[in-house]
């Protein structure tokens, strides 16, 4: 495919003269640029909730959540992932990143590995991707032949597969069941799809494991409690959404959160039901995870 004919890959008017504008201009017409990714975003939605759906159906049969991609798209789906273990307290092995070329094309391109269509495959194979899976082919430019070759993997399984490019019609968009389409239009800087395409990228992915999760009971009113206290910073968060969500003295909050074994969820059913540790645990199992549903049991 000739790049030219790709939305991200085109010449923006408004930036022609990019060198010559000064510091102000650039980020004035960037900020500009940039708000045309929420607009392009909310045109996807009805895809986005689709796709929402299928994850928590894989979390809910135990199937995990799998991005991949290479370059800034792979990086972005790799972070998302990352970040679902401390925020939702998940399993490192519930939400998945792959990266064409490895750990190393986190910070270093590794040449050709996004061209190798057998490469996304044996990826996606050497996590022994099946069809409780879901998994998320990202693209910005929506061609890219890893993420098509996983896609194609992914599809011979059985497992859901969603595609995520920043052009339409996208070549990806033909091997996923959830295609989405967000077309932000060219960059400030012609291709560099860092920019608007990756802000696209990474508000979807927010969505699409920020919405799963809370599918599944990892939040309570608009709470983190299954956030992982693994640092300072975050044993005073985890003892603050405690405090929130009961409305309890500091000083409860702290001596449940010990008892609870510095298990924020399980801490806010046992003060919310007024029960010991074992049966906020059972609650907890009964209301599959979701705090209201455990505290009417």
């Amino acid at each position: 495919m000739d790049l030219k004919k790709l939305k991200t890959e085109t010449r923006n008017p408004s930036t022609m003269h990019l060198d010559q504008m000064s510091v102000k201009e650039i980020l004035q017409q960037m900020n500009r640029e940039d708000q045309f990714v929420p607009q392009a975003i909310a045109q996807v939605l009805p895809q986005i909730e689709v796709a929402v759906k299928k994850i928590i159906m894989s979390f809910e049969n135990g199937g995990r959540l799998i991005y991949f991609g290479a370059g800034t798209s792979g990086r972005l789906g790799v972070l998302d992932a990352a970040e679902c273990v401390p925020t939702f307290g998940v399993d490192p092995t519930q939400v998945l990143g792959l990266i064409a070329g490895g750990s190393k094309a986190m910070t270093v391109a590794v040449e050709g590995a996004e061209d190798d269509q057998e490469l996304g495959a044996q990826d996606l194979a050497e996590i022994n991707l099946n069809a409780k899976d879901t998994v998320v082919g990202i693209a910005a430019s929506g061609r890219t032949p890893y993420v098509l070759g996983g896609l194609k993997f992914a599809q011979s399984v059985g497992a859901t597969t969603v595609s995520l490019a920043c052009n339409a019609p996208a070549e990806i968009s033909k091997f996923a069941q959830i295609p989405i389409e967000v077309v932000v239009g060219p960059e400030v800087l012609t291709g560099s799809t860092r920019l608007k395409a990756g802000t696209a990228q990474k508000l979807i992915l927010n969505m699409l494991s920020t919405c799963s999760m809370i599918g599944i009971g990892k939040v309570f009113q608009n709470l983190m409690v299954d956030v992982l206290p693994t640092n300072k910073k975050l044993v005073e968060r985890a003892i603050g959404i405690i405090i929130d969500a009961t409305n309890c003295p500091r000083d409860i909050a702290e001596k449940t959160f010990r008892k609870a074994g510095k298990n924020v969820k399980v801490a806010i059913v046992m003060i919310l039901a007024d029960c010991s540790k074992e049966e906020a645990i059972e609650k907890l199992k009964k209301g599959k995870g979701f705090i209201h549903l455990a505290v009417q049991s």
